[in-house]
């Protein structure tokens, strides 16, 4: 179907407009899911192709199940011990076929992994535009998070349209003489993802007895590797000696640097619960049920706000600072001991029976998949009548 546009937004604008999704990690098809979903429902004006990179090989495809996102493409790049530089040069071999193949009218990706950069790199190659879902999030230190920091101010450069997700990720771009009419401030779809998840019902993935309290823990960041993620591990593991009426529950990350100090740490200890990683459903359950998270995740900061759930971030400095003014998140880092603090005067608190009221999410309300595919829309359907490609 080849027709042209006449809404007073464009003259003879192509439909559908045709969009690449390239989706690399669990988190990446969590947060792309509401977008995806109301592009494939909305026809007339989208073309939508699905391409996986596989850069989280199980957990990828496990969560796109979970959340109903169906691929055209799986690259399926992932090798064990691969370095990021052999990573990222599969990834754009694959990229580049696919948008040779595809032709996009333009190329969507989430967040900051190398597949995103990889699909900007690309993309820019190809002169087909590029929009960066989860834009503009930054820490002061290039190295952290590592590779994640460099992957998005580079992709930044590379970018035809930024969505993001707050005002202060909007003001880091600005900063960055991003010029104004390429930014949308849309929210953060992973909120999207949460609300609609929780309209169903829900069990935990793990047994824990009434009037337990259970601590989530998410610990998986490349630039922990080493003393960090040893300081945190034994924290916990102190924790867990501290406080036996609390179970501590760790989805362990399938990274082998991970899962390898996670057991040498962990293991054994009665009350410290190593399962492997949960589907969405379940961890969303797992977050709704925790008295304190314990996570050096991205994501679980963005979505814990909007559960009450208060968060340790387990990390020297977070590109999500609106967590932290809001009163959500407290940064602890990884010293061992401002852990055990920070985690003890929580859960003293809960013993108390000092409720949590829930505040309202910094980072969303629910509708930014919405804004998103709007804001395409409205780009790709300019007055120029060639899609989108008026803003470069």
């Amino acid at each position: 179907m080849d027709t042209t546009v006449d809404d007073g937004l464009s003259t003879g604008a192509r439909l559908p407009i045709r969009v690449l999704c390239v989706i690399g990690t669990r988190p990446e098809v969590i947060k792309m899911a509401p977008v995806v979903r109301r592009l494939r429902a909305d026809s007339e004006r989208f073309q939508v192709h699905v391409l996986f990179t596989g850069q989280h090989r199980e957990l990828l495809t496990e969560a796109a199940r979970n959340m109903g996102v169906h691929f055209e493409e799986n690259l399926d790049v992932m090798t064990p011990d691969q370095s990021l530089s052999s990573l990222l040069s599969k990834l754009l071999l694959g990229i580049d076929r696919t948008l040779r193949s595809f032709q996009p009218d333009i190329a969507l990706a989430q967040g900051d992994t190398t597949s995103v950069l990889a699909t900007a790199l690309a993309a820019n190659h190809r002169k087909v535009p590029f929009a960066h879902l989860e834009a503009g999030l930054r820490t002061a230190d290039r190295n952290t998070p590592f590779p994640e920091e460099a992957n998005r101010r580079l992709a930044s450069v590379l970018t035809d349209l930024h969505f993001a997700p707050t005002k202060a990720a909007r003001d880091s771009l600005l900063a960055e003489n991003i010029p104004a009419h390429l930014i949308t401030v849309t929210g953060n779809t992973v909120v999207d993802a949460l609300l609609e998840t929780l309209e169903r019902p829900l069990s935990l993935p793990v047994d824990v007895a009434p009037g337990r309290l259970l601590a989530l823990m998410t610990v998986h960041r490349r630039e922990s590797f080493g003393p960090g993620i040893e300081r945190i591990f034994s924290a916990v593991r102190r924790l867990a000696d501290q406080n036996p009426d609390v179970d501590f529950v760790y989805p362990v990350h399938p990274n082998p640097n991970v899962r390898r100090k996670a057991h040498e740490f962990l293991r054994g200890v009665p009350n410290v619960r190593l399962i492997e990683p949960v589907e969405y459903d379940g961890f969303v359950a797992l977050m709704a049920r925790a008295a304190v998270i314990l996570t050096d995740s991205g994501g679980v900061q963005e979505e814990a706000p909007s559960l009450g759930t208060p968060i340790l971030v387990l990390r020297e400095s977070t590109e999500r600072p609106e967590g932290v003014a809001a009163g959500c998140a407290k940064l602890v880092g990884t010293d061992e001991q401002a852990i055990i603090s920070a985690a003890n005067s929580v859960l003293s608190a809960r013993r108390e029976g000092i409720l949590r009221q829930p505040p309202q999410n910094p980072y969303g309300d629910g509708r930014a998949a919405d804004r998103v595919v709007e804001a395409m829309w409205r780009r790709c359907c300019a007055a120029s009548g060639t899609p989108f490609r008026h803003v470069a």
